[in-house]
């Protein structure tokens, strides 16, 4: 039974993209892929993803799945780009679909939009398993950041974490979102800390402050000694308190209105319109 584990940065949106690879079936599950968007002028592009891909063709090893952590408010994702590509199965946390009831009045999707999760391939629900040759990988829901949050514990030494947790230094995720909720990531961020000291916890984001080189991952372990929210000794009342005031004084993310119109489809476009073109709507003075 051996995996490994490669990362890949994302510049333009401070995003991971990780590929698990099972050595015994050269199979591949892609964490969080992020497809480049360009928000001045609308257009999307695949060079982020391509390049992933090409890595991996160039070790004759097959895609057998994308795993997204959550509906992203801050990147595009590649995964629908992936399944048409390779044929991979895309694979969410059940509660995508209270996300995508939300998003769905908001963007005023109507009845052409169903918000039943059918977009996804797999939904997993909090405990359930999945298999990436004899790699097991089990999903544990961590909401809080937003309620679909899903942690996925590869072999229970290896979990990617989405937005639960940052880097020490950088603390936790924003809970201003629709159904997010600071006390509720309190409680994700301790299941996750509770798996030992020696799990690695591999990031969806990192931001760095000045000095410090862009790192993937994390163990509990150091978690626990020294992040700025959630170390150790800090209670559930005190960060409830630091993580809403926090929260109160953040700007939207940048690429939230495209993202989200995206994610909730699995990273298909909306329908296009009798022109042929696909459109991407800006709710005014909404959120």
């Amino acid at each position: 039974m051996s995996y490994r584990i490669e990362s890949f940065f994302h510049d333009d949106t401070f995003t991971f993209t990780h590929i698990l690879v099972d050595e015994g079936s050269q199979t591949v599950a892609v964490i969080d892929p992020v497809l480049d968007f360009d928000q001045k002028s609308g257009r999307t592009g695949t060079d982020f993803i391509d390049a992933i891909l090409s890595q991996v063709g160039k070790q004759s090893l097959t895609i057998d799945y994308v795993l997204e952590t959550h509906a992203h408010a801050d990147h595009l994702t590649a995964a629908d780009y992936i399944r048409k590509q390779t044929g991979a199965r895309i694979v969410i946390g059940k509660p995508i679909t209270t996300v995508q009831a939300t998003f769905r009045k908001i963007f005023n999707e109507g009845e052409r939009f169903l918000a039943d999760g059918h977009q996804f391939d797999l939904l997993l629900a909090d405990g359930e398993s999945l298999s990436l040759g004899e790699t097991v990988i089990r999903a544990m829901a961590t909401p809080g950041h937003t309620p679909a949050c899903m942690s996925l514990v590869v072999e229970e030494r290896d979990v990617f974490v989405g937005d639960t947790i940052f880097m020490p230094d950088v603390g936790s995720a924003r809970c201003d979102f629709p159904g997010g909720d600071a006390g509720t990531l309190y409680d994700s961020v301790k299941r996750l800390l509770a798996l030992g000291d020696d799990v690695v916890l591999h990031l969806c984001h990192d931001y760095p402050p000045e000095g410090r080189p862009i790192q993937s991952s994390v163990t509990v372990r150091e978690q626990k000694a020294a992040n700025i929210h959630m170390k150790d000794g800090v209670s559930r009342d005190q960060f409830i308190g630091m993580r809403e005031s926090r929260d109160a004084g953040l700007e939207m993310p940048r690429l939230i209105l495209p993202s989200l119109q995206v994610n909730i489809r699995a990273g298909a476009f909306p329908d296009a319109e009798d022109n042929g073109v696909a459109y991407l709507k800006l709710p005014l003075n909404l959120l």
